[in-house]
């Protein structure tokens, strides 16, 4: 199990969150120039050495036509911005202008997502209305790209967030003087374990909770996990406790772990319902989810359900079954077993750069091409999958 830990303990902003991230990778300069090249017009991140309360991290700043502005520095150094961007306009922007990956595109869209229904509720406006004046300058949208795109770089299998530290007062954004935290942030903090602490000022911002909200499994105290790596994404502002996100990535080469196997028996649904139902599962959490044929009552051939959750997404997954399927009952089982440890490396390849998943553990280790990568080089070489995979392989020495 590859667990990421967050500490949160002195809130989270986008910039904070992807500068700690970004210190989990070997190689955090060849990320920077990735991401620059990604073509976010007028767009460029540094990196830089801080110190804060005398621990070493990073702070990044994202530059706007060579200038640092935007929503994530007001946690820090209360700036504003002046360009204020629809959910239409930054949705155009991921689409058209970024080259990423369909999975890193989602992601993005899906935190913008979040802000926008906090956005409207607490406006009282459409979300096809919603200005983001806090969140919406180009700079905000290269700080949840980034985040984004580090976050399928690492890929761990759980992402446990400590509580949210608030902060307290009130703060000076495009609506006038608000309470913090801010309204929109409250909102996307609903339900999560939060809290003020002592420190006056705002340490949460809403693009910091939407992300949160967004990649966490769970929330928690660290889980007993062996540390590997550890990143320390820090603020500008000086504060009595360090100004940082602290991010810690490890594991246990091959782990055992508990999952719960949940089964219904259906002879009353279409091809395209069940079909609906795996999707609307996997894209929930489940961590698995399939069908077998299976023959039931008076001789009518039906389908079994059967899907594999965490034990924390138990009820979720539950309530997902009864309302994506015309089942009146689901069968429960709990499953211990053992998982190899998983990561993603980057490769360059004599067919291009290609994202290796490497699983290791119990004295084994396979490798394997992530299959968007290998669909692109088969259409670009008219080759079979099959071939390119081939290709791959035998371009990284048998690894």
């Amino acid at each position: 199990m590859r667990t990421l830990y967050i500490d949160c303990g002195m809130g989270a902003a986008g910039d904070m969150l992807a500068a700690a991230l970004l210190e989990l990778l070997p190689d955090p300069d060849g990320f920077v120039e990735e991401f620059n090249s990604l073509g976010l017009p007028g767009i460029r991140m540094e990196r830089e050495e801080s110190v804060k309360c005398g621990i070493t991290g990073t702070h990044v700043s994202i530059l706007v036509d060579g200038a640092e502005e935007g929503e994530e520095h007001h946690h820090h150094d209360g700036e504003h911005h002046h360009h204020h961007h629809g959910i239409g306009d930054i949705e155009h922007i991921v689409m058209h202008h970024l080259d990423l990956q369909p999975a890193v595109r989602k992601d993005i869209l899906a935190v913008f997502g979040l802000i926008a229904e906090a956005e409207s509720r607490v406006h009282g406006m459409p979300v096809a209305d919603i200005h983001f004046h806090e969140v919406g300058t180009m700079d905000a949208i290269a700080d949840v790209a980034a985040v984004s795109m580090l976050m399928d770089r690492i890929h761990p299998d759980e992402v446990v967030v400590s509580p949210i530290r608030t902060g307290y007062g009130h703060v000076r954004c495009a609506h006038g003087i608000l309470p913090v935290p801010a309204p929109a942030t409250a909102y996307i903090l609903s339900g999560l374990p939060i809290y003020s602490g002592d420190i006056e000022g705002e340490l949460c911002t809403p693009t910091g909770a939407a992300l949160l909200r967004h990649f966490a499994t769970r929330f928690g105290q660290m889980p007993l996990m062996s540390v590997s790596a550890i990143g320390y994404g820090m603020g500008r502002k000086d504060f009595p406790a360090a100004n940082c996100v602290r991010a810690m990535l490890g594991g246990q080469e091959g782990s055992g772990d508990t999952v719960i196997g949940l089964s219904c028996n259906v002879d009353d649904m279409t091809g395209e319902e069940i079909g609906f139902a795996i999707e609307r599962l996997l894209s929930c959490g489940a961590k698995d989810a399939y069908t077998v044929p299976i023959g039931m009552k008076k001789n009518r051939p039906g389908v079994m359900l059967s899907v594999i959750c965490a034990e924390h997404d138990l009820d979720e997954m539950v309530r997902m079954i009864f309302r994506y399927t015309t089942t009146i009952g689901i069968r429960k089982t709990v499953y211990e077993r053992y998982v190899l440890t998983r990561r993603q490396e980057g490769v360059d390849t004599g067919c291009g750069p290609v994202r290796m998943k490497i699983s290791q553990g119990y004295g084994v280790e396979r490798v394997k091409p992530e299959y968007d990568d290998l669909e692109r080089i088969a259409k670009e070489r008219g080759i079979s999958i099959r071939e390119a995979a081939d290709a791959v392989l035998s371009g990284q020495g048998g690894r």
